[in-house]
C-alpha cells in the first residue's frame, strides 16, 4: 500500500506453516498472527500487516491444503487496525485505499474454495474479530481475554466488513448490541462464553490445549463428520429494532457521536444489500469519519488509556515500593465492603474489616460473601476460587487486628475530626513501616496526618464508585507524603488493575472538584429559576454518560452537597452552596424516579425569576470547566492537562469522542474565550491545523 506512510507500523507478521493433522490425506496451512512482542503488544493490521498477511494466504493456497486457518500468538489474536497509521492518512483517496485493501485481503479467506478456520485464541477485537468473521467457521478459547467491536467508541464504523457479516452471522439485535451499543457502555467487552452463545464462534474450547483441538475440529468438518448448524437471521424484526435503535441514540447522545449513526446505516444497508455494495458503503463511511474531529478526540482518549495511564506521570521508582501482605479497612459500609472484596481477590492477601459494633462487622462481612457466591452462581468464578477467598476476609470490631498489616485504608464518615481520630488510634497499633490510606473524596491528606507521628506513610487513595466498575484510582501526596508511602500506593493500585493518576494535596482533587463545579453551574441555573427539566438537559449536545441530576442521584445529594461546602470553603468565589441542593440533600428523597425527575423534588425548589435558555446553561458550565481546568494546571494539581481527561474518561465515564473534556473545549473555541489559551496544541487531538 505504497500510498500510505507506515514507517511507524510495528508489523504484524502473517507466518505460515504446514500442519499434518490426523484424519486427513493432506496437510493444513495455518497462519499464525505475531507482531514479535509478547501479549502486552498486541497484534494488529496496518498496511504492512494487511500485505504479509496477503501473502501468506496465496502462498497457503498454492500449496493445496486441507483447510486454511489463521491463529494469533499467545493470548492474543488481533486487536484490529493499526491506529498509529490513521492520522497520516493525507486525503480522502488514501482512506478509501485503507478500507478497500483490508476489504480485498480479508474477502479472499471468505470467498476460498478451500474451507477457512479462524482459530481466536485470545483478545479479538476490532479488525482482528472482522478477520475471523470472514473465515467460514470459528473456534473460540474460553481464555480469550477481550472480544469487541470497539470503533464506535472512538469516532469510528467496522471498516473491514463487521457491519454486513455480523448481522447476518448473529441477527440484529444482537449485532446492534456488539456494534453499538456496547462501545457506548465504557467500551464493554463479550465474554467468550457469551460470544459463542451469540453465534459469534462455532465452538468454545478450553484454553489449554486449544491449538490441538481447533485442529480436530476443524478436520472433522473438512472429513464431513461434523456440520455445523447456524440458526436462520429473523429478518422481520430487523427495520423495529434498527429504528428503536435510532430513537435511544437520539435520546442519549442529540448527534454527539456521528459515528453511531453511521453504523446504524450500515447496519440497516446489510439487511437487502449485496457484500459488495456493502463494504463499499463501509469504505466511504470510513473516508468521511477519518477527517472527523470526533475521530481525533477517540484517538487521543484511547492513547491516553493504553499508554499513558499504564505509565503514571510523576509515580516514584516501584522499587520503593513495600511488600503487602496484609490489608486492614476501617470501615465495614458499603464503600469499605467494595475495597475489601477487591483487595481480597486482587492481592490475595489477608484482608481485615473494623467497625464500632459487631453487626456493622457482620453486615460487612456479609455483603463481601454474598457477592462471591454471585459470581459462583453466575459461573464467573469457581468455588475453590470461592473458598479462598472467604477465608481471606474477616471482620472484628477490635482495631488491634491490624497490628500485622501493611497497608489501612479508612472508608469512614467524610469529616476531617473523625479520619483524624481514626488515625490517632492506628498509629498505636500499626508499624512505622505500615502506609495509612485515606478514600477521601475531598478532604486535605495533609491535614489528616498533621498530628501523626509518621506523617510521611499517609496517602490518599481514592476510588469512584462502582469500585469494581470504574478503573480511575487518584493517588494524593501529601506535603510530607514519602517516595516509599506513594511508590506502595501506587503497586498496590497496579495489582488491583486500577489506572492510577498522581494528584497533588489540593480540594477534591480532579474528577470531583470539575464535577462540582460542572452541578454548581447546572444548580446557580435553577436556582435563578431555569426549570429542573431545561437545566438537566442542556448538556445533552455533548453525548455525557449520564445527565446532571441522574449524576446527582447516582454521587448522593449528601455526599454532593458535602464535597460542594468543602470546595465553597476554599474557593467561595466559585463553588457557591445552592440552598435548593440542600434542602433536596436534607429531604433524603430520590431526585430521579424511573428516569424521571421526581416531581417532589420539584415542589422543594425555591427558585428566582431569571431563567436561563439550555443554550446559556451549556456555555456556563463549559466556561466554568475551562477557567477550573486552567486553574488546576496552575496550581500543579496534575502534571498536565492529558492527566485531567484521563481522570474525567476513567473515574467520571466521559465519552472518548470528547476526548475526556479539554479536546472539545478546545475545538469549540471556549479554552481560548475563557482563558486565552488552548491546553492542547493543534492536532494533539483534534485534526491538524
Amino acid at each position: 500500500m505504497s500510498t500510505i506512510a507506515a514507517a511507524n507500523e510495528v508489523v504484524t507478521k502473517a507466518l505460515l506453516r504446514q500442519v499434518n493433522v490426523p484424519g486427513l490425506d493432506r496437510p493444513a496451512a495455518l497462519i499464525t498472527l505475531d507482531n514479535g512482542f509478547d501479549h502486552t503488544k498486541p497484534n494488529t493490521l496496518g498496511p504492512g500487516g494487511l500485505t504479509s498477511l496477503d501473502e501468506a494466504i496465496t502462498e497457503a493456497l498454492a500449496g493445496n491444503p486441507a483447510f486454511v486457518a489463521v491463529t494469533g500468538k499467545p493470548y492474543v489474536f488481533c486487536v484490529g487496525a493499526d491506529l498509529v497509521s490513521l492520522p497520516q492518512i493525507a486525503d480522502r483517496e488514501q482512506a478509501l485505499e485503507v478500507g478497500r485493501l483490508g476489504h480485498r485481503v480479508f474477502a479472499r479467506l471468505k470467498d476460498s474454495d478451500v474451507p477457512t478456520f479462524a482459530f481466536v485464541n485470545g483478545a479479538a477485537m476490532g479488525g482482528g474479530l472482522e478477520l475471523a468473521l470472514h473465515c467460514h467457521y470459528r473456534t473460540l478459547s474460553g481464555g480469550a481475554a477481550a472480544l469487541a467491536l470497539p470503533e464506535v467508541s472512538l469516532g469510528l464504523v467496522p471498516g473491514w466488513g463487521g457491519t454486513q457479516l455480523l448481522p447476518n452471522l448473529i441477527g440484529i439485535p444482537a449485532a446492534t448490541q456488539v456494534v453499538i451499543q456496547n462501545p457506548l457502555m465504557q467500551n464493554k467487552m463479550l465474554r467468550p462464553k457469551q460470544a459463542a452463545e451469540m453465534g459469534i464462534a462455532d465452538v468454545l474450547l478450553e484454553p489449554a490445549d486449544f491449538l490441538e483441538r481447533s485442529l480436530e475440529w476443524a478436520a472433522r468438518v473438512v472429513r464431513g463428520e461434523l456440520t455445523v448448524s447456524r440458526p436462520e437471521v429473523d429478518r422481520d424484526m430487523w427495520d423495529g429494532v434498527l429504528f428503536f435503535a435510532r430513537q435511544m441514540l437520539d435520546q442519549r447522545l442529540h448527534g454527539a457521536v456521528p459515528a453511531a449513526n453511521r453504523a446504524l446505516e450500515l447496519l440497516a444497508l446489510a439487511k437487502e444489500a449485496d457484500f459488495a455494495t456493502g463494504t463499499a458503503a463501509e469504505d466511504e463511511a470510513l473516508a468521511d469519519l477519518v477527517f472527523s474531529e470526533e475521530l481525533r478526540s477517540g484517538l487521543y482518549a484511547f492513547d491516553l488509556v493504553q499508554r499513558r495511564a499504564k505509565r503514571p506521570v510523576g509515580a516514584p521508582d516501584k522499587g520503593l515500593a513495600r511488600e503487602v501482605t496484609k490489608v486492614g479497612i476501617v470501615g465495614a459500609g458499603l464503600m469499605a465492603s467494595q475495597l475489601a472484596l477487591l483487595f481480597a481477590r486482587r492481592l490475595q492477601v489477608p484482608v481485615v474489616m473494623t467497625d464500632l459494633d459487631q453487626s456493622r462487622v457482620d453486615k460487612g462481612v456479609g455483603y463481601v460473601h454474598a457477592q462471591i457466591e454471585k459470581q459462583v452462581s453466575k459461573g464467573r468464578m469457581d468455588k475453590g476460587t470461592a473458598a479462598k477467598l472467604y477465608g481471606l476476609v474477616s471482620g472484628s470490631v477490635d482495631k488491634a487486628v491490624f497490628a500485622d498489616a501493611d497497608f489501612v485504608i479508612e472508608a469512614v464518615f467524610e469529616d476531617l475530626g473523625v479520619k483524624k481520630q481514626v488515625w490517632a488510634e492506628l498509629e498505636k497499633i500499626v508499624s512505622p513501616e505500615a502506609v495509612l490510606a485515606t478514600n477521601t473524596s475531598s478532604l486535605s491528606v495533609t491535614a489528616m496526618a498533621a498530628d501523626l507521628e509518621h506523617p510521611e506513610r499517609v496517602v490518599g487513595f481514592h476510588f469512584f464508585n462502582p469500585v469494581a466498575v470504574l478503573p480511575l484510582l487518584e493517588i494524593v501526596r501529601g506535603e510530607r507524603t514519602d517516595d516509599a508511602a506513594l511508590a506502595t500506593a501506587f503497586a498496590v493500585g497496579k495489582q488491583l488493575r486500577k489506572s492510577c493518576v498522581l494528584v497533588a494535596d489540593a480540594p477534591a482533587f480532579v474528577v470531583n472538584r470539575l464535577l462540582t463545579r460542572f452541578l454548581g453551574e447546572i444548580f446557580s441555573a435553577v436556582d435563578a429559576g431555569t426549570p429542573l427539566e431545561v437545566a438537566d438537559s442542556a448538556l445533552d449536545p455533548l453525548g455525557l454518560p449520564m445527565r446532571p441530576l441522574a449524576l446527582l442521584q447516582l454521587v448522593g445529594p449528601a455526599v454532593a452537597h458535602h464535597v460542594g461546602g468543602t470546595l465553597h470553603a476554599a474557593f467561595p468565589d466559585r463553588f457557591a452552596v445552592s440552598d435548593n441542593l440542600k434542602r433536596i440533600a436534607e429531604s433524603g428523597q430520590p431526585v430521579m424516579v424511573d428516569d424521571e425527575v421526581n416531581p417532589e423534588v420539584a415542589k422543594l425548589l425555591v427558585v428566582g425569576d431569571a431563567p436561563l435558555t439550555a443554550e446559556q446553561v451549556r456555555q456556563n458550565a463549559l466556561d466554568a470547566l475551562a477557567q477550573e481546568i486552567r486553574l488546576m494546571l496552575d496550581e500543579g494539581v496534575v502534571a498536565e492537562a492529558q492527566d485531567i481527561d484521563l481522570c474525567m474518561i476513567l473515574g467520571a465515564g466521559w465519552p472518548f469522542h470528547l476526548g475526556g473534556v479539554t479536546p472539545y473545549l478546545d475545538r469549540t473555541g471556549t479554552s481560548e474565550r475563557v482563558t486565552g489559551a488552548r491546553f492542547l496544541p493543534p492536532g494533539a487531538a483534534s485534526l491538524p491545523a
